[in-house]
């Protein structure tokens, strides 16, 4: 089975700008599904018209836990732009500590209103957490994320949190962070977490995979980060490449056709 980029921001300018070339890329590294991801609500009509224009490209709406400039939406807001057939997530949302900083009861409330969001419109969380292991983990835990479900994404904590993540029914997402050489806690993670809990992603422009780490990353990319955690794992890159791509399916298929 191909693989599938489960997190990419395509609608970025370093990779937007040359749009064609970045899917054929994709296509020729045997990569055929992709999820563009929101980061705020002013970009979104070009994520969404990505997943428009591309069967093979699928859309989320959501406010990153570090937007702090544009439109925060309400449940009620997310809940109708999410209702579009081409949206299958909600997010990416969540906690990051490490750019923010002060008073971030506005981040947490937003979380809450993603949660919330997803639990009424049936519709999958995108997960964020960054340096905010304890309260990411409470908060999805006291907004019932389970009910919603979800993958906590390009994942880069340590085995407890994902031991509570996977408790949660939430899948863990590993992106070229896992390639790196000091990147122990999370290939530990790898290296536990049940095969079919587990995708694969880009979160490109960013944090592109050995050996192109330091350079503008991009879904062609996956290919790397899924040939390293089979290794990693001692299993076949076909397995890992069927197991990840059956586990994007089947956590937003109910959406997808």
């Amino acid at each position: 089975m191909p693989l599938v980029d489960s997190h990419c921001h395509i609608d970025f300018d370093p990779l937007y700008p040359r749009i064609d070339q970045v899917l054929a890329n994709a296509r020729d590294n045997d990569v055929s599904h992709l999820l563009c991801v929101s980061v705020n609500l002013e970009d979104f009509p070009r994520v969404l018209a990505l997943a428009e224009q591309h069967e093979h490209i699928f859309a989320s709406v959501g406010v990153h836990p570090n937007e702090q400039e544009g439109r925060d939406p309400s449940v009620e807001e997310l809940v109708k732009l999410a209702s579009h057939p081409r949206v299958v997530a909600i997010g990416e949302t969540g906690l990051d500590y490490f750019r923010s900083h002060g008073d971030l009861d506005w981040q947490r409330d937003r979380f809450r209103r993603h949660i919330r969001a997803a639990r009424q419109c049936g519709k999958p969380l995108i997960i964020h957490s960054r340096d905010a292991r304890e309260d990411t983990i409470d908060v999805m835990a006291e907004e019932d994320a389970a009910q919603a479900g979800g993958v906590m994404h390009c994942f880069a904590e340590d085995w407890a949190m994902a031991e509570r993540a996977l408790a949660l029914g939430f899948y863990i997402s590993f992106s070229g962070i896992v390639t790196f050489k000091n990147a122990r806690p999370v290939q530990e993670v790898a290296q536990k977490a049940p095969l079919d809990r587990i995708l694969v992603e880009t979160d490109s422009p960013y944090l592109a995979p050995v050996p192109y780490r330091g350079k503008t990353n991009e879904p062609a990319y996956v290919r790397h980060t899924a040939e390293y955690l089979a290794q990693l794992r001692g299993i076949s890159f076909d397995a890992l490449a069927d197991a990840t791509s059956e586990n994007f399916f089947r956590l937003f298929a109910p959406r997808v056709h």
